[in-house]
């Protein structure tokens, strides 16, 4: 498992150094001059001149992209020129909300999805199987934008359990949790459901049944252990997504995330923010993938070996 894990990690390096360079080619890339896209068109010559000096474009492209890459080896990512704070540290503030809502909603949705789903597989064509299928075509049915304002007005206005917005305690990250948890649960738990009975059929699960094992070990020991690997890679694939910032979502709950501050930096025409906001983003991809692969390995042993 050791080896596995040096040879993936090691692998995983020039696609982050990839990564790296396609988030700096397509931003300094992108047609139009950056500075005026800021400053706007009538701004005067000086002030551009300042601005085009300041972020370091006017050197060039191979010189900034070595000081871009001496400065991400240094956690320095420059300044946001409105906030004037380091792009790095407002980065961090937010990307603790935002993987916080993240993995809540995704331990929500697991918690969620495999018990109903080995249910629906295991009791296929009853009402217990049509039932959960229902509930799951329900759940993904209701988008965010829908969800997220009918959860405030029940729990937060009416009933008045749940605060209706912001970040503090626990209370606070219930309602976001279930709008981003509901779809993903949903999604899983019919993927769930769809694995197992292809697990259930092989003839493994067949073996194991006829050697007389109980049907409690042969479903969770036997065919569930087969059955996660596609589960892992979509819930990875969707971990992936929540960590570049569920921005519906941060929106309607002034959830103070990434995904909101990349919204406010574009909006603000923040240069330094907006490259540091898509390139934790692509990061963060590359982050979950690596972590799905590790556990693709502590899941089924046999990956190690290929």
């Amino acid at each position: 498992m050791k080896d596995y894990a040096v040879r993936r990690i090691l692998s995983a390096i020039p696609v982050a150094l990839g990564v790296v360079t396609m988030v700096f080619m397509i931003i300094h890339l992108t047609p139009g001059d950056p500075v005026e896209i800021m400053l706007g068109e009538n701004a005067a010559a000086t002030d551009k001149e300042a601005l085009r000096r300041e972020l370091k474009l006017d050197r060039p492209i191979l010189e900034q992209y070595g000081a871009f890459l001496f400065g991400l080896a240094r956690f320095d990512l420059g300044k946001s020129l409105y906030t004037k704070k380091s792009v790095f540290d407002s980065i961090k503030e937010r990307y603790a909300a935002t993987a916080q809502l993240a993995l809540c909603a995704m331990a929500l949705a697991l918690i969620l999805a495999i018990p109903a789903g080995v249910m629906a597989a295991a009791k296929k064509d009853t009402w217990a199987d049509r039932g959960s299928m229902a509930m799951s075509l329900i759940g993904v049915s209701m988008p965010s934008f829908w969800l997220g304002p009918l959860l405030i007005l029940l729990f937060a206005i009416e009933l008045k359990w749940l605060p209706v917005a912001g970040r503090g305690g626990f209370a606070s990250l219930v309602l976001p949790s279930i709008t981003l948890g509901t779809a993903m649960a949903a999604i899983l738990s019919r993927l769930t459901r769809a694995a197992m009975i292809e697990s259930l059929n092989e003839e493994y699960v067949v073996t194991a049944t006829a050697k007389g094992l109980s049907g409690r070990v042969v479903l969770f020991k036997h065919a569930l252990a087969n059955a996660l690997l596609p589960v892992v890679t979509v819930a990875g694939l969707q971990l992936g997504a929540l960590l570049a910032g569920a921005i519906i979502t941060e929106t309607i709950f002034s959830w103070p995330g990434l995904g909101r501050l990349t919204v406010q930096a574009i909006n603000a025409r923040d240069y330094p923010l907006v490259q540091g906001c898509v390139l934790t983003i692509a990061m963060s991809y590359v982050t979950v993938n690596l972590a799905v692969d590790l556990i693709y390995a502590v899941i089924d042993p046999r990956v190690r070996l290929k």
